[in-house]
Order: C-alpha cells, then sequence, then structure tokens
C-alpha cells in the first residue's frame, strides 16, 4: 500500500475536456485514475513529480470558456496506465506492454467544485498570475506543475467569486 510522502506538497493543474470527464464526473465517482496521458513530459510529471496527497486544479478545456472549475488530490502513487494496454481503448499503445508499461497514471480524488469556472481571461488578468504555466503561449500539456503561490492565489480568486455569488443571489 502507497503511503503518503514526507515531502512538502505539490501543486499541480490537470486539463480534461468536460464531455470527457468532467469535475461533475469526478464528483460522482470520487475518485478516478488519470488515464490516457500520451505526451511524455507529462508523463513524467505524474510518474516522477506526483506524489499522495499533492493538490490539484482541475481545468477545463475544450469549453466555452475554458478555465479552472476545482480541486482534486492525488491518493495513489504512480502506476501503469491500463488503457495503454486494452486495444479496445482510445489511448491504446501497441508498444506498452505488462513488463514494459511506458504510460503511467496516478488517481485523484474529488476535494471541491467552484461555484464559478475562473475563465483563462480572468486568471491571465490577476497579474500575480503571469507566470502560471497554463497561461503561457503554446503550453498545451495536459498535465503540469502549479507554483503554491499560484494555486493559492486560485483558490483566493473561487473563494471571493462564491462570496460575490453568494452576496448577489445567485
Amino acid at each position: 500500500m502507497a503511503h503518503e510522502s514526507s515531502s512538502p506538497r505539490g501543486f499541480w493543474l490537470v486539463k480534461s475536456e468536460p464531455d470527457c470527464y468532467s469535475i461533475d464526473d469526478l464528483k460522482r465517482d470520487k475518485r478516478t485514475a488519470w488515464t490516457g496521458v500520451r505526451n511524455y513530459q507529462a508523463r513524467n510529471f505524474m510518474r516522477d513529480g506526483m506524489k499522495i496527497g499533492d493538490l490539484v486544479l482541475y481545468h477545463h478545456s475544450g469549453s466555452e470558456p475554458p478555465g479552472i472549475v476545482g480541486i482534486a488530490r492525488v491518493c495513489s502513487a504512480p502506476h501503469a496506465d491500463e488503457t495503454a494496454q486494452d486495444p479496445k481503448d482510445d489511448h491504446y499503445d501497441p508498444k506498452s506492454t505488462r513488463d514494459d508499461p511506458i504510460w503511467m497514471c496516478v488517481d485523484i480524488e474529488f476535494v471541491r467544485k467552484f461555484d464559478d469556472i475562473l475563465s483563462m481571461a480572468e486568471l491571465k488578468a490577476h497579474k500575480s498570475l503571469a507566470s502560471m504555466l497554463v497561461l503561457q503561449r503554446g503550453q498545451r500539456l495536459s498535465v503540469m506543475p502549479v507554483d503554491e503561490t499560484h494555486f493559492r492565489i486560485v483558490e483566493q480568486m473561487a473563494e471571493k467569486s462564491a462570496r460575490s455569488a453568494a452576496s448577489t443571489g445567485r
């Protein structure tokens, strides 16, 4: 059984199209294996960087508007992505075998859904987030590290949005 690392907590962002697997799907399922990542750099982030207890910003891409919709937590050690070994799966990779899995994943669990999406436009307008990876031109990775300061700013933005919605009766 994997146990929580004693190293400092990490912070991450994962992207998913809401019609593929939304924050509501994660809320319903409570936890899921974050499978289907077929980029070596994103795979390495999961395999080498993500630890049990790390917090994850959940980003809906391919939505209108795209943006961050909630928070999840890493709840497993890295393990083989079994979708790579399933010929019926869209993410099948014939080079990936049980003995040499190539593609890895972690499990994530639901923490919370934001009251409102924090759109890319809102995030870009916040000057303190200017160096956040997801906001960089050409940044298309589906898994990426997030600086703790950026993570906390996003949390504060979500709280402010929730308070604003409550005060206006939305």
